[in-house]
């Protein structure tokens, strides 16, 4: 689905260097060509069209792309979200964060006017070089593994979930079977599921998932909004949590176990930003989608970016909201996991969306295309990245305790990279002064963009890694 590029339809490519896995489910954008960008390259005139492909996608598939590429995993912990704030915080923040993602658009049109570039890596190659490159890739890298990682572990959570309401199994066994065990379950979706997927060297088809990741995901929401008014509180029966309570630190006396709460804080307040720059972030995916539109101009795929944000977050509020107000201080960081594994309807939703991450979580071939380029594609090179980065993802969502955990740090680290940092860096490094001065409001604007995006990154880590610490203190501790 986290958190965050998602799939789009066929006609669109796929940059080579564009992805290693989806941060939201995939992509699909081929520009090979635009690898061979050279040092001698000369800036573009501020009016550079993306001549050399003509786009043919319109102004309303563009948006259904876009939207794609938004919604992610990072939607299941919203609600969670909500509790650690409140509902007034709450929405303040998701409307700031939806404002600078659409400012941080904005930022990397303006860039990639100047030189007609229409990969994310290529802009970093145009402000630093190679090293520049490197470190946007990298980013990106980092962002999709906590993508595939979010993926993973909604696997590992629901699956075993479906299969207990498939097979009636009684919710407390001394013995559970092996095959309701979501470490086993991971890997077993992993071999046969996952590698084949990633072992294929074009994965234009997938694109034909995006389509139903999306309606998945309405499916979801439509079936919140449902199960609100439905479910009685306080809950008739007792939730098994896998969480401590400590580790939730929102649960609230009997008394007012179902009042909502206008303003909170506490230590799990620090995941809720991001959580949503997490939910937020397709800023890789959006130049590729401007060089498919029709009639491309700034105005015109500003205008896409910003239908697309307000679709995703009226659809992130009102999940956040009627979630909240079914569980309220009990909700977990994965919403789907407080529903009953006997109730019909969410036994659907909980396949329609595993079905959904599952297709859509392949090894992409960035590492290939970022460190062997200049080499002939490699069969051995594929399968050993392949096979190096599932195991990688495999050990870190058994070992990982909680979802919240890598919403947190990957929200906390590539999240404020790619969203308020990278772009307001390459904004000030790529627009000549000749056109834009150094000391004009727009680049002293771009300058505080990346400063805000520092405290935000410095803050998060070390509010979440406090949190964490006190969560192992406290366990110690019993």
């Amino acid at each position: 689905m986290v958190d965050s590029c998602q799939g789009v339809p066929k006609h669109r490519h796929m940059s080579s260097t564009q992805e290693l896995i989806s941060s939201h489910p995939p992509s699909y954008h081929r520009f090979d060509h635009l690898e061979k960008i050279t040092e001698g390259d000369t800036f573009l005139s501020s009016k550079t069209q993306f001549t050399d492909s003509e786009g043919k996608t319109s102004f309303g598939m563009s948006v259904f792309n876009l939207s794609n590429a938004i919604m992610g995993s990072g939607i299941l912990g919203l609600a969670y979200a909500m509790a650690n704030t409140g509902i007034i915080l709450f929405v303040f923040l998701l409307i700031f964060i939806a404002i600078l993602s659409a400012y941080s658009i904005h930022l990397l049109l303006k860039s990639a006017g100047v030189v007609g570039i229409r990969a994310y890596e290529q802009l970093g190659y145009r402000a630093f070089g190679r090293p520049g490159k490197i470190l946007a890739a990298c980013i990106i890298t980092l962002h999709n593994v906590g993508a595939m990682s979010s993926y993973l572990f909604i696997v590992k959570i629901e699956l075993p979930h479906i299969i207990q309401g498939l097979v009636e199994l009684p919710d407390k066994l001394d013995n559970m079977p092996w095959y309701v065990d979501g470490r086993y379950l991971i890997v077993i979706v992993s071999v046969l599921v996952i590698f084949p997927l990633a072992m294929m060297k074009r994965l234009g088809y997938l694109g034909y998932t995006s389509g139903f990741s999306l309606s998945c995901m309405v499916f979801f929401l439509i079936s919140v909004i449902y199960k609100k008014f439905s479910t009685p509180c306080p809950l008739e029966e007792k939730h098994s949590f896998n969480e401590t309570v400590h580790n939730q630190s929102i649960h609230n006396s009997t008394d007012d176990m179902c009042e909502a709460k206008l303003l909170t804080i506490n230590p799990a307040t620090a995941f809720t930003i991001p959580i949503m720059a997490f939910a937020f972030v397709c800023h890789p995916e959006v130049l590729p989608i401007y060089t498919e539109l029709k009639n491309p101009s700034k105005k015109r795929m500003q205008n896409v970016a910003n239908i697309s944000i307000m679709a995703m977050f009226v659809m992130y509020l009102l999940t956040a909201i009627f979630g909240y107000l079914t569980f309220y201080g009990n909700v977990q960081s994965e919403l789907l996991k407080m529903y009953s594994k006997k109730d019909t309807l969410m036994l659907c939703v909980r396949l329609a969306v595993l079905i959904a991450v599952t297709l859509t979580v392949p090894i992409r071939r960035a590492i290939l295309q970022l460190f062997f380029s200049d080499k002939p594609f490699s069969w051995v090179l594929h399968i050993f990245i392949a096979v190096s980065l599932l195991i990688f993802v495999n050990l870190l969502v058994i070992l990982v305790p909680s979802i919240r955990d890598i919403f947190g740090f990957i929200g906390a680290t590539s999240a404020p990279s790619l969203i308020f940092i990278l772009p307001g860096i390459f904004y000030i490094r790529i627009v000549p002064e000749e056109e834009v001065p150094l000391k004009s409001r727009p680049k002293i604007q771009a300058f505080a963009f990346v400063v805000l995006g520092f405290i935000f990154m410095i803050m998060s880590i070390t509010f979440i890694t406090v949190e964490w610490m006190t969560r192992g203190t406290a366990s110690g501790g019993h």
